[in-house]
């Protein structure tokens, strides 16, 4: 998504709604079982697919749970910038424990989400990393202390 895509849309009838919403519940589903649970033979669920992937409307992809594979310390970090937004964007989207950076509006010109194993790291990411990049006046942290709700289910409602 470094682009923005909004010029790019696709129309999507419900058929392809439908697609979307039974893949985000088991992106693995065969063909077989997909096509007569959205009302299409196979073959037609295979075409609808593919046009989907290839418009980049979806993508299919393991999602992880961060806090099971050792990473302990999740946060968000609200930045002030100077400068073009974009390129310490760029900079920032380099960085492997940012997981989502966002140009936004309001209080932070820039929004990052970060992942670590402790504490340590995360300090090491945020001091050592994240406030080096050229054009970074200012950091915010905020520190998830429980993660009630995260979903993918949006794109198909």
């Amino acid at each position: 998504m470094a682009e923005d895509n909004r010029a790019h849309q696709v129309e999507l009838d419900e058929i392809d709604k439908s697609i979307i919403r039974v893949l985000q519940v088991d992106g693995r589903m065969p063909y077989s079982k997909l096509g007569p649970e959205v009302g299409l033979s196979r073959a037609a669920v295979r075409q609808r697919v593919q046009r989907l992937l290839d418009n980049g409307v979806i993508e299919v992809v393991a999602v992880s749970e961060p806090f099971k594979m050792g990473f302990n310390v999740q946060a968000m970090i609200g930045i002030n910038a100077d400068g073009d937004l974009r390129a310490v964007a760029a900079a920032l989207s380099d960085v492997d424990q940012i997981v989502y950076v966002v140009l936004s509006s309001g209080r932070y010109d820039i929004l990052i989400e970060v992942i670590g194993r402790d504490s340590a790291e995360l300090l090491t990411i945020l001091n050592d990393v994240v406030r080096r990049i050229p054009g970074v006046r200012s950091t915010e942290l905020f520190t998830y202390m429980k993660i009630e709700k995260v979903t993918y289910s949006w794109g198909a409602l």
